[in-house]
């Protein structure tokens, strides 16, 4: 063995031991190597058991703090590095996205599938949905509740939501007959009570319901034909009942109709009316003003002839006035005059009268002439 040495060249054959065997031979970088690997393996072990003070939380998970010392729990729902006490406290990670619940087949595959939902309805029958499906998912808010109540991880996967749905699901569904269930308006009803009751039962334990998807009720082969016939003769009176509407709508539309002719005619009746009554007070007012006219006219007319007449009137007046006076005159001059005024009126009256005296012979050869007679003419005719 060398003495200037405290460590072999591991270059060189080893040592003989003073019992004549070799001694180990050991590997520095093969030590070194070690201690980095179990200083790697212990650091990779802390952080991802969450404990060495620094954590990635992806967008969708939810982070939970927990301070071993001061006892606090804080829940981080947005993502990025949440940094902590190492060793002191400790992150648990939630996963927050959608989870789905199952309900198909004939038996469970897993917690999160499990045979299908068979329902007796209050008329004594049974149904059944081929797949129903529930989609879940924690409260990112109340992620603490989750840790203490399920554990970390997945364990609020296990159990909560699969202890609740089947039970709630068959007391709300079973409130229906198999004819009622039927209907697509009843079994919505049905599926928003049991997502509502399953959110009461499931809040204490931060899981939420989003969604439960039912299809349509599968039922014996007697009641699918009923329901069958049902779903016709349903049909059939939907059918009546729209055509029961359309009549209804025709009719209003046909009076509609009518009325509106009606409003429209009696507009026009009234409109024509008015026209008239227009046209009638226009020659009420023509003829009262014409008759007015005709009437001053026939007025001043009859006026002017009354005037014309008086006028006449006192001018024979005057007239027979002075013929009574020349008569008078007369009667006096005659009575004054006596038998010399009738002799002169005999005397002027003589004047007018002619003598003709026509020749007459009673033979051949008359001798003598005969007066034949007197041919008395006023005026001097014969």
């Amino acid at each position: 063995m060398n003495s200037s040495s405290e460590f072999p060249d591991f270059g060189t054959p080893p040592p003989i031991s003073p019992g004549g065997s070799p001694r180990p031979k050991i590997n520095k970088s093969f030590i070194v190597g070690g201690i980095i690997f179990l200083l790697f393996t212990v650091v990779l072990v802390v952080v991802v058991s969450g404990k060495g003070g620094i954590i990635e939380v992806d967008d969708s998970e939810a982070c939970v703090v927990v301070n071993y010392v001061t006892g606090n729990v804080d829940v981080y729902n947005t993502p990025g590095y949440k940094i902590f006490m190492p060793f002191a406290a400790q992150a648990f990670l939630f996963d927050k996205s959608p989870n789905k619940f199952i309900m198909e087949g004939d038996k469970d595959i897993d917690s999160n599938h499990v045979s299908k939902l068979t329902v007796r309805a209050n008329d004594g029958s049974n149904f059944w949905f081929e797949t129903l499906e529930i989609q879940y998912r924690i409260d990112p808010m109340k992620a603490g509740i989750v840790l203490d109540d399920s554990g970390s991880g997945t364990a609020f996967k296990t159990n909560w939501v699969k202890s609740y749905a089947r039970s709630v699901l068959r007391d709300e569904f079973g409130r229906f007959s198999a004819e009622e269930v039927a209907d697509p308006s009843n079994y919505n009803i049905a599926t928003t009570s049991s997502e509502n009751r399953l959110n009461a039962m499931l809040e204490s334990h931060g899981v939420v319901i989003m969604q439960i998807i039912t299809p349509k009720p599968q039922f014996e082969a007697r009641y699918e034909k009923a329901i069958e016939d049902r779903k016709v003769a349903n049909q059939e009176v939907e059918k009546l009942k729209a055509q029961a509407i359309q009549l209804t709508r025709e009719r209003e539309r046909r009076l509609a109709d009518i009325e509106r002719d009606k409003a429209t005619e009696y507009e026009l009746l009234l409109g024509t009316l008015e026209a008239e009554r227009i046209s009638a007070t226009r020659d009420a007012v023509r003829v009262t003003k014409s008759a007015d006219a005709q009437k001053i006219k026939t007025i001043a007319a009859g006026m002017a002839i009354e005037l014309a007449n008086r006028q006449e009137a006192d001018g024979l007046i005057v007239q027979a006035q002075k013929q009574a006076e020349g008569l008078r005159a007369q009667v006096e001059a005659l009575a004054k005059q006596g038998d010399i005024l009738v002799r002169e009126k005999l005397a002027q009256k003589f004047k007018s009268i002619k003598f003709n005296i026509i020749p007459y012979r009673r033979d051949p050869a008359p001798t003598r002439l005969e007066h034949s007679g007197l041919n008395l003419v006023p005026g001097g005719q014969q």
